[in-house]
């Protein structure tokens, strides 16, 4: 087991935490709370980081919990390898809970963050409590415009404005300055270079990467959490309705008026479904 670090980093930005070793993978990761651990598992937008995803959900969710947040490789601070792919995040993901001394966990996991979870929770079955996916990807489906142009991202104010207009149904949380705050991380050191190298064109493969086989899926026996906006433009409702039909014990909640930012848009109603569900 590798002992977490402090940061090496100013500690006056909130997204930066504690530093790890998981996998090979230098991970950077946020954690507040105390209980039964609770991993968060962000989504692949440009500038996505476990904070920006997550600073709505930690502080409700560590009233009850061990709240864990790693940036998985290639986003936020955590390590830039150079390539990517769902076997190698499934690594650094079970590197990052062995590291940590952890024997099982709840997973909550956002759009290629719920992939994620998926995948991990079909590896590794026994170390997997309960399971949330929030706008989910994780089965095949013929890639949406949005996603495709939320992964085509080239860095600029104007782009990074229209991406955020695609996340959100209600328009009013897509201002400048959180365009200027999205931007801003997008073109940190290194962030841009790791994007292009995650999702280069044609993305229906990156989409397949990210699935896992259906049959796997329906022997999944976690009792599972389905969230999903109902205008969602990035992932469509009908891979939380396939996911319901796949998990034997999983429920779903759809929020209407939401886009893809289940998370933010309804946050208060989306933290009270995480603490029913995982008490």
């Amino acid at each position: 087991m590798t002992s977490p670090t402090s940061p090496t980093t100013p500690t006056d930005r909130p997204e930066i935490g504690t530093r790890i070793d998981a996998a090979g993978i230098g991970t950077n990761y946020l954690e507040a709370g105390e209980g039964s651990p609770v991993v968060l598992v962000h989504g692949s937008g440009p500038g996505v980081s476990a904070y920006a995803n997550w600073r709505l959900t930690i502080p409700t969710l560590a009233t009850e919990h061990r709240v864990l947040a790693p940036d998985m490789a290639g986003f936020g601070f955590s390590d830039k390898p150079g390539t990517y792919g769902m076997a190698q995040w499934v690594d650094q993901l079970s590197g990052f809970v062995d590291g940590l001394g952890l024997e099982r966990v709840s997973l909550v996991g956002n759009s290629f963050g719920g992939g994620l979870a998926i995948s991990f929770a079909s590896r590794f079955p026994d170390r997997v409590d309960r399971l949330v996916l929030m706008g989910s990807v994780g089965v095949d489906f013929p890639i949406t415009d949005g996603l495709d142009r939320v992964w085509g991202y080239e860095p600029s104010i104007e782009n990074m404005r229209a991406i955020l207009d695609l996340f959100a149904y209600d328009r009013t949380l897509v201002n400048d300055e959180l365009a200027q705050l999205r931007f801003r991380a997008s073109t940190e050191p290194g962030m841009q270079e790791a994007f292009s190298a995650m999702f280069p064109a044609p993305r229906q493969r990156w989409v397949q990467d990210m699935a896992t086989d259906e049959a796997l899926i329906a022997a999944l026996p976690h009792d599972t959490l389905i969230i999903h906006g109902r205008d969602d433009k990035i992932i469509p409702l009908d891979n939380a309705v396939r996911l319901l039909h796949l998990i034997e014990r999983s429920q779903l909640h759809v929020f209407g008026r939401c886009g893809h930012w289940t998370q933010i848009e309804h946050a208060a109603e989306f933290n009270e479904l995480l603490l029913d569900f995982l008490r």
